[in-house]
């Protein structure tokens, strides 16, 4: 076998990139419910690509250049440079290859831009929901004669010699196990959210939030790779979320924000600029009383997140609570001091006094009937892991690669710096994705 992959989110687009080049590829998933239950899966697909023929359609002025720069103002300097400057340059070759090749119908996403990017960006699918991603890309995997996949089977373990990788050890459901020769194998686990011990140690701030993400996020390819001298980095880093609906557990979306709605906390008070980004809103939440809040939006805004899978879930869920003037929804809310505050922020919105808290991205005013839905901080995935070069191959202390092993996604470290004030929408997909395109290329470069 040519190639192991471990993990069916980015490693499917990592395996069919491989096949494409001719190479023999085992697909390893430990979830047999891997469509619903990944991090992918779980996303809302937006793919970052940098001077995308998308881009130039719609007359938008980017490059690679500009992104690495945006990925350093955002992380405050601290993103690995060598890694934000490979994933913003594969980065728009990546999405054109996902449509072309792969056949996802992905599109600009125009309709608003998220903190921390110059421009529009972000390229998604109908929908804006990662299921259908990871659905489309398990049928081509399944189609693919050169690729098989094992679900549920898991990775435990990966063999080395003179030479580097020489196989990878699968157990199954039952116990037992089986050692698949291969050359190479991509580690595309994810990280390691879903162990709470390894968590608390390097996320105390945000260790008691809700974790919104896959169970199999267990630092598996942490255990494989330092066993076998890897370097790693980075592990205070995470993708929180501020805007998790408390009841129903689905995602509200920060496009609520972008269009112009407010964060609040219990008192009906904002206690910062929401507009900073929604991954270090989680752990500002986790720190009000309560650990909880409530954005706040109106009509308008209902309507401009209609595109999104995950915000149709939450009205579908009920969660919203509607009123017809901000003192009806402060009654309906048990938030005393919320009406004085909505027009404290519909002063601001208008240019009419400056915000204290510096936020100056105001889409409009609220206006007309409001809605507001109760939200907790979420942990999404983790954003360190073993350090990786520019072809995605897993580097010891001394930066030199472990022959034959990559890592991609949440397995390796990312570029959102450290904490979570330095992660950018779309940090997820792009490694998970970018980074298993170029492991691919790369093992197809080796010699047989």
């Amino acid at each position: 076998m040519d190639l192991v992959v471990a993990g069916a989110g980015g490693g499917l687009a990592g395996a069919l990139r491989a096949a494409e080049l001719g190479l023999s590829v085992v697909v390893v998933e430990a979830s047999e419910h891997f469509r619903r239950g990944n991090n992918t899966s779980m996303s809302t697909a937006m793919f970052p690509g940098a001077g995308s023929r998308w881009q130039a359609e719609a007359g938008v002025d980017d490059s690679p250049e500009r992104f690495v720069a945006d990925i350093m103002a955002k992380t405050k300097g601290k993103a690995d440079p060598r890694l934000a400057r490979t994933l913003a340059e594969v980065s728009a070759p990546l999405v054109e290859w996902l449509a072309d090749s792969a056949g996802l119908p992905l599109s600009l996403v125009t309709d608003f831009n998220y903190p921390g990017h110059a421009v529009p960006r972000c390229h998604s699918i109908p929908g804006r929901h990662g299921s259908g991603v990871v659905d489309h890309l398990a049928r081509r995997v399944a189609e693919h004669e050169n690729i098989e996949l094992l679900a549920p089977a898991k990775l435990v373990d990966v063999l080395t010699g003179d030479g580097g990788v020489r196989a990878a050890v699968v157990r199954y459901p039952d116990g037992a196990e089986e050692e698949i020769p291969t050359g190479a194998v991509l580690l595309a686990t994810n990280g390691f959210g879903a162990d709470r011990e390894l968590v608390a140690r390097h996320l105390p701030e945000i260790a008691d939030a809700l974790y919104q993400g896959s169970d199999q996020s267990l630092g598996d390819a942490l255990r494989i790779g330092e066993k076998l001298g890897a370097a790693v980095g980075y592990l205070d880093a995470y993708q929180g979320h501020g805007a998790v609906a408390a009841n129903a557990g689905t995602l509200v979306g920060w496009a609520t924000i972008i269009h112009g709605a407010v964060l609040v906390d219990t008192t009906g008070r904002r206690f910062g600029d929401e507009t900073r980004g929604y991954s270090e809103y989680a752990a500002e939440l986790a720190a009000r009383p309560g650990a909880t809040g409530w954005i706040v939006l109106d009509e308008t805004i209902f309507e401009q997140c209609q595109p999104f899978q995950d915000f149709r879930d939450t009205v579908a869920s009920g969660a919203l609570v509607w009123a017809d003037s901000a003192e009806e929804l402060a009654a309906a809310t048990g938030l005393p001091e919320l009406a004085d505050e909505l027009a404290v922020a519909g002063a601001i919105a208008r240019g009419e006094r400056a915000d204290s808290f510096g936020r100056t991205n105001w889409e409009r005013p609220l206006s007309g009937r409001l809605a507001a839905v109760r939200v907790v901080p979420a942990l999404f995935h983790t954003q360190g892991g073993l350090l990786v070069n520019e072809n995605a191959a897993v580097v010891d202390a001394q930066d030199r690669p472990i022959p034959g092993l990559y890592a991609a996604g949440g397995a390796a470290a990312g570029i959102s710096g450290h904490g979570a004030a330095g992660y950018l929408p779309g940090n997820g997909l792009l490694p998970a994705f970018g980074l298993a395109y170029l492991a691919a290329n790369d093992v197809a470069r080796r010699p047989a």
